[in-house]
């Protein structure tokens, strides 16, 4: 079993940035392929960004590239999302999500894809 507690999440205005954190733990917490997604109110849960088991390979949901960053430290056991730039858009909750993999691409982007999550953090920016 893998347990993922978020952490980072508040209210800030436009234009600020704010870092959410992941910390995996558990017997296979050094072998997952990680991602964020979000889910605001009304509408269904996004990918934000995924990143490989090593950290070498991440994808960006389109609205958030040249604005987030997603990377991990610490034994690929905890993985970060750096959000500069923040717009009211995008206020949602935010979900770690995990599955086990040892592929240095991203290969999971859909959150059928992912086994384990985090409880999710809320992120509120407003204008």
């Amino acid at each position: 079993q893998v347990q993922l507690v978020e952490s980072g999440g508040g209210l800030v205005q436009a234009g600020d940035s704010l870092r959410l954190s992941c910390a995996a733990s558990g017997r296979a917490s050094s072998d997952l392929a990680m991602g964020w997604f979000r889910q605001a109110p009304g509408k269904e849960r996004e990918l934000v960004a995924a990143i490989s088991w090593g950290g070498g390979s991440a994808q960006y949901a389109d609205s958030v590239k040249g604005r987030f960053t997603v990377f991990r430290l610490g034994a690929r056991n905890t993985m970060y999302l750096q959000m500069n730039s923040l717009k009211p858009e995008d206020t949602a909750v935010y979900y770690c999500a995990a599955v086990l993999s040892r592929s240095i691409v991203v290969r999971h982007t859909s959150p059928d894809s992912y086994d384990y999550w985090g409880q999710g953090t809320q992120v509120t920016v407003s204008s």
